[in-house]
């Protein structure tokens, strides 16, 4: 298979990046070390390619019914100017995809979909408007955008520098169209790594110029690698690993992305109502090693006589916490945060302990 390439690609390159395939791109996994990159983001600021990601618009007097249709969470609470993270869920309340909406007007939203999702995500949605006869038009315009995540303690100073100083006022999952010089685009604070940071969304042709800026203004280039860890240590679910078609909001920790009442009714909200009554029966609990060993996707989770119990769906030793952590779907009987449970590692039980997300949090 030909793998895509995003507008930066030659920026990569020159700077000494190692590429991998990641959701069907050429994508960098790092440019230095994972550990020094991720350090990069949680004292300073790095800068990622996610250009990957896809964008698809919807337009329209039917625009927000047809979200309200598709998506879990209620886009009538949110403003112009306003972000928020729902999901995209089958009949039986399972992951077509996680996104994040943004609303530009009651007739104008912008859906943010994860990169190996993105043309069935956009065939779904198409599918689910022509269905409801919704006055709106679905546009998959990812093939034109380019992204950046400007991500870190120091983010706000390298995108005012680059914007003005008005995107201090951008609230978190609040958005702006703004000017990076002579082009315009659309600045987001919202990211994937636990800390503070901006999404900048470009024209292709803009992207070089604009990465070249922030690079200089004292970003790290950062790879996918400690993204990765980033997130994991900030709680948040990879889809494809975490979250699934085979799995629900309740149990992946998300029920504050679903709103089921109040509401017009979306696609896979009776299922979700009913696993609701019952509870589900399995949940997404984090793991931290006790013993020494890295819990990886796909390992098994016993108890103590050695039954199964679960199973890992991600796992690192993560640089910040200094900690070999994972997460894991549970038996609820087995989820009590605090318990112990054991990963079979190489089929030997490693013992870990149960708790809470996130395993980091940034400061106010």
């Amino acid at each position: 298979m030909t793998l895509k390439r995003t507008p930066l690609y030659d920026c990569h390159v020159a700077a000494g990046a190692k590429m991998v395939d990641f959701g069907g791109f050429e994508m960098p996994l790092k440019y230095t070390s994972e550990t020094t990159e991720h350090m990069a983001v949680r004292t300073g600021v790095g800068v990622f390619d996610v250009s990957h990601m896809g964008e698809v618009f919807i337009e329209g007097q039917g625009a927000q019914a047809a979200l309200q249709r598709l998506v879990t969470n209620d886009v009538a609470r949110i403003k112009d100017g306003q972000a928020m993270y729902a999901g995209l869920l089958n009949e039986k309340a399972g992951f077509v995809d996680d996104v994040i909406v943004y609303r530009f007007s009651a007739e104008r939203f912008l859906v943010c979909v994860n990169a190996g999702n993105q043309d069935k995500d956009f065939i779904w949605m198409r599918a689910v408007v022509a269905a409801s006869a919704l006055r709106c038009t679905v546009r998959n315009e990812g093939p034109q955008w380019s992204q950046l995540a400007v991500q870190g303690p120091r983010a706000v100073d390298v995108v005012a520098g680059l914007c003005g100083d008005s995107v201090r006022a951008i609230e978190g999952y609040h958005f702006v169209q703004g000017a990076f010089g002579a082009a315009r685009g659309i600045v987001a604070r919202t990211g994937y790594t636990g800390e503070d940071g901006f999404e900048l969304y470009v024209k292709n042709a803009d992207a070089p110029a604009l990465w070249d800026a922030v690079v200089a203004a004292g970003a790290v280039p950062c790879g996918l690698a400690c993204r990765d860890t980033l997130r994991l240590e900030a709680g948040m679910c990879l889809y494809g690993n975490d979250i699934d078609d085979d799995t629900t909001p309740l149990e992946a920790n998300l029920s504050w992305i679903v709103k089921l009442e109040g509401r017009p009714p979306f696609i896979g909200m009776e299922a979700l109502q009913a696993q609701k009554a019952q509870g589900p029966q399995r949940l997404l609990r984090g793991l931290v090693m006790v013993e020494r060993g890295i819990a990886r996707h796909g390992y098994d989770v016993v108890d103590e006589a050695g039954k199964k119990i679960g199973v890992v769906t991600s796992g690192t030793q993560a640089p910040f916490v200094n900690k070999a952590i994972a997460f894991a779907y549970l038996d609820r009987a087995h989820s009590d945060v605090s318990s112990s449970v054991f990963v079979l590692i190489r089929d030997k039980p490693v013992k870990a302990a149960v708790q809470k997300l996130p395993f980091y949090k940034r400061s106010a």
